[in-house]
């Protein structure tokens, strides 16, 4: 069976890329907790959500998480498990701002295709790429 060459240098610059925007929005989630709570209080589920949580620790925390796991990914540093942490923060935000609202359409397509750059490093082993 043939290796698939891919380069090094392709997979850091796209796991530097993409982490970039979890850094920034995880940075945002605590530095500006009141816009993002504005914005999560306009989203479709946030009387399920109210319910079983404080939105403002559900921004808090998946901000810190959205930072640390962002600068693991960025960094390189359990690439795998940066990812899926990652996709566990994405997933349910996208469901609960983005998805059912016709405004936020581009944004959930940009969503699953950063879902889609996640799972590249959660099915690929990318720490023995061959070129």
């Amino acid at each position: 069976m043939n290796d698939l060459l891919i380069s090094r240098f392709s997979v850091k610059v796209l796991r530097v890329l993409m982490s970039g925007i979890f850094i920034v929005a995880g940075f945002n989630h605590l530095f500006n907790l009141e816009k993002t709570s504005e914005r999560l209080a306009n989203a479709n589920f946030i009387d399920i959500i109210g319910a079983i949580i404080d939105p403002k620790w559900l921004i808090i925390s998946s901000g810190i998480v959205m930072v640390v796991a962002g600068i693991g990914f960025s960094l390189g540093i359990k690439t795998k498990w940066s990812a899926i942490i990652l996709i566990t923060v994405l997933i349910p935000i996208t469901l609960t701002v983005q998805v059912g609202q016709l405004s936020t359409l581009g944004p959930l397509f940009k969503n699953i295709a950063i879902l889609g750059g996640l799972l590249f490093f959660v099915l690929n082993n990318t720490s023995n790429v061959k070129y």
